[in-house]
């Protein structure tokens, strides 16, 4: 703006009039953040600020005279509030500013009259003129303005889905107040495509951003041949020259100030990529509520939440969206091993980089297989190292870069956790492993701040309250960095503390879910000497079988580590000690390879008790797969051991066993001959549990044989015993079982009622089991069939179905039938 103050001062005062008196209109607002500009350098147009409107507008009026001097005073002096005000002019002006005062003007002709008198612009010398004279003065030659920012990179061809955060995306938006400038931020791992996302919802939704749209690549290469995050002062330049910028300050607040003012009131799109902080972002961030600032980060830049930005992390691909993906490269191969391109979509952790660099490899190959590529990617570092672009493993360098940003406590905490053979983690296991690094009382809290950092970092994930998770791509990250900077003793040590805290939180578990299972003489303390660990706390019957379900497969490494590096007694005692999730649960699968390992470990260790513990439970494991033969087999075996070792109550419990796989096959003579013995010796050494639990058994047997009115009889003894004795799971079975045998005796009403009880125990409480849960919800489904009622009985068939489909696929297919023969 190269005008006098005077012509600034005579141009500020038409717009103003244009403007009218309602300071709440967009031009009276964004001459306030001018006014903000030039408090900057003059506080003079801020105590003038807002101006007296309550009448007509007058430009005489000292309120208008006196703000309009001091903004124009205020730019002659100061470069931002020169080019602040010169942009509201540009908008707000109502037309080419009034004259210049007299005095010579460059570039025009004088013409001399007489005397000392001059004229200056056009003139008419004539005698006489009839009629009107008009002066048309010269058009001002336009300025010339650059054109409108269209900088965001060019959209793929193969962008997959998305569409539900397309959708939080849109509500975001929708929901942002209206006065406030709005900043979302998309974070998520390398590689799971946030640029890619936002670029195509960006370009979506061009015109809702007619002022332009503007693109700064935060982590460099910047300019004249400089690496590494590109600091806010050199973005500013680049976006204030693409709006028309000719004189740019030199420090990163002025150059701020003036691209806020710049850019109020305009509908512009910002897109910030790949920000390393919340600092480097925040002076990049416009002064206008009705643009959209959208940053991409592989951190989540919780610092600008403060500044009121909204997160949306991205995940990985639906898997359904990856093998498509896959299929580009893959063509026909991948519809034909759709189970194969289903592993390399899970080997690759459904993120877009890695699943398109395995599609690449299809068609560079095209006569190697999808299988033969699940099988490469399954070995060694897998997807990590094993896909490149031009000879480098992109994934495995942005994990690098990730690593290498963390601070030390983080890094070192990353590394013991890829030592871990789980893929869930808490807090109180986190201060274990790391117990050694710091004073107890302070472990928890230093593990705190270092798990938030790698959260922060999006290479941990919070599951749940406390709980967190790796990446499947990040898990053999971290391993590799812990196999590589961690020295043996200390990886021993990690892993001795992970197994130590396994048992110490699964033997509290066991404590409140199934109290009466403990083995006599068998205390951590006294069995496994210097492994204690401080456990997880765990409140009540929910949160141990929680924890139980959360942390199975970290249970089941810590079994396989036990049972690989020789702890055998580890081994076995831990098997025992997640009595309580086999028995909720029924991991099947888990259930026998665990007791499998187990007895194994038993036999080593030289423990009898442990050893019969192992085929007495692992029987029933290997029961309800389907296994009658071998679980038969068990028990018998256990039966054979108890027997030598005159020990009466595991001989009960075999041959309850042994009645039990008779039962289901259909023997049931010998079923109640096993379970007549069994009861017989469970009472003469005093064990009411264990009686009640063969009554139950007698019962189940009389139902089987037609005889509802005895197998009622046997359940109601052994529902009064076990509530007696506070097995409140126990005798939550048992009522269950009792509703179901009355509805089969024709006692519609009271049977329901008693599955009706039942059902809201199997859902919470000391009683909770999904298992039972599914059972219980089939049986009402039969009374209300009985009762005449289809549609409440589809009703309970559908959620018990829902239940089985992860519990037992058999016998939610089962169901499925059932319900499509109605």
């Amino acid at each position: 703006m190269g005008a006098s103050p005077s012509d600034t001062r005579r141009a500020l005062l038409a717009a103003l009039a244009a403007c009218g008196t309602d300071l709440e209109t967009p031009a009276w607002r964004e001459l306030a953040r001018v006014v903000d500009t030039a408090a900057r350098a003059d506080p003079a147009p801020a105590r003038l600020w807002p101006p007296d409107t309550t009448g007509p507008y007058r430009p005489e009026a000292p309120p208008w005279q006196d703000l309009a001097r001091e903004l124009a005073a205020t730019a002659l002096r100061d470069t931002a509030t020169r080019d602040a005000l010169a942009a509201w002019l540009r908008r707000h002006a109502p037309s080419a500013p009034p004259p210049p005062a007299p005095g010579p003007v460059p570039g025009t002709t004088a013409n001399a009259i007489g005397g000392n008198a001059v004229l200056h612009g056009p003139s008419v010398q004539a005698r006489d003129i009839h009629g009107g004279v008009h002066f048309h003065p010269p058009a001002e030659a336009s300025r010339s303005r650059p054109p409108v920012p269209r900088q965001l990179p060019p959209v793929t061809a193969r962008f997959m889905d998305r569409e539900a955060d397309r959708r939080a995306l849109d509500a975001l938006r929708a929901r942002h107040p209206a006065h406030a400038a709005q900043v979302v931020v998309v974070s998520g791992l390398a590689g799971v495509g946030k640029t890619t996302f936002v670029c195509h919802w960006l370009h979506e939704h061009a015109d809702s951003f007619p002022d332009g749209q503007l693109y700064a690549d935060l982590a460099g290469p910047v300019a004249d041949g400089e690496s590494g995050p590109a600091s806010p002062t050199t973005v500013l330049e680049a976006f204030l020259i693409a709006l028309g910028v000719s004189s740019l300050p030199a420090g990163t607040a002025q150059r701020s100030a003036l691209w806020r003012s710049l850019t109020s009131g305009l509908r512009l799109a910002v897109l910030l990529d790949n920000a390393f902080t919340a600092a480097q972002v925040r002076p990049l961030l416009p002064g206008s509520p009705t643009g959209i600032t959208l940053v991409t980060s592989r951190n989540n830049l919780t610092g600008l939440r403060v500044d009121g930005a909204s997160l949306h992390r991205l995940e990985g691909l639906p898997d359904e969206s990856a093998v498509r993906l896959l299929a580009v490269g893959g063509g026909a191969r991948v519809a034909r091993e759709p189970a194969a391109a289903q592993e390399v979509v899970r080997l690759c952790g459904g993120l877009p980089l890695t699943v398109g660099l395995a599609s690449a490899q299809l068609a560079i190959r095209p006569h190697h297989s999808v299988s033969a590529l699940a099988d490469r990617l399954s070995r060694g570092q897998g997807a990590v190292d094993l896909l490149r672009i031009d000879g480098e493993a992109v994934m495995r360098t942005a994990l690098d870069m990730a690593y290498d940003a963390l601070p030390e406590a983080s890094a070192r905490l990353y590394r013991r956790m890829g030592l871990l053979p789980t893929d869930r983690h808490d807090l109180s296991m986190l201060s274990a492993v790391a117990a050694d690094d710091e004073p107890p009382q302070d472990a928890e809290h230093v593990t705190d701040i270092a798990v938030h950092a790698l959260v922060e970092a999006n290479l941990l994930e919070e599951t749940g309250p406390g709980t967190y998770r790796f990446h499947d791509l990040v898990q053999p990250h971290a391993r590799r960095l812990g196999e590589e900077r961690e020295e043996p003793a200390r990886r021993e040590e990690v892993l001795r503390r992970f197994v130590g805290w396994c048992l110490s939180t699964a033997a509290s578990a066991e404590h409140i879910l199934t109290p009466s299972h403990r083995l006599a003489d068998h205390d951590l303390p006294d069995v496994l000497p210097g492994e204690s660990v401080p456990p997880t706390p765990l409140d009540g019957p929910d949160e141990a079988l929680a924890w139980l379900d959360t942390h199975r497969n970290g249970l089941m490494g810590a079994v396989r580590h036990c049972a690989r590096t020789g702890r055998h007694t580890h081994c076995w005692r831990l098997t025992d000690l997640i009595w309580p999730l086999f028995l909720r649960l029924r991991p099947t699968e888990m259930w026998i390879e665990a007791h499998r390992l187990g007895l194994e470990a038993a036999r080593r260790s030289g423990s009898r008790p442990g050893e019969g513990r192992m085929l007495t439970s692992g029987a029933i494991g290997l029961r309800d797969a389907g296994q009658y033969a071998e679980a038969a087999d068990w028990y018998r075996r256990a039966l054979e051991m108890a027997t030598a070792d005159a020990d009466v109550r595991q001989q009960a419990q075999a041959l309850s066993g042994l009645g039990h796989i008779a039962l289901l096959t259909g023997r049931l003579d010998e079923a109640r001959g096993h379970f007549d013995e069994a009861l017989r010796l469970r009472e003469s050494i005093g064990y009411r549990r264990g009686a009640a639990l063969t009554r139950r058994r007698l019962g189940e047997t009389a139902l089987t044989a037609g005889d509802p009115d005895t197998a009622a009889a046997h359940l109601r003894r052994a529902r009064a015993d076990l509530d007696a004795l506070g097995e409140t799971y126990e005798a939550t079975r048992v009522l269950a079982l009792l509703g179901h045998v009355l509805v089969r005796a024709g006692d519609l009403e009271e049977g329901t009622r008693l599955l009706r009880e039942a059902l809201p125990r199997f859902r919470a409480g000391s009683a909770r089991s999904e298992h039972w849960e599914a059972r219980c919800l089939e049986w009402l489904g039969l009374a209300a069939e009985s009762r005449g009622d289809p549609a409440e009985a589809a009703r309970h068939y559908e959620a018990a179905r829902d239940l089985l489909r992860r519990l037992s696929p058999a016998d939610a297919d089962r169901l499925e039938s059932r319900l499509r023969q109605r």
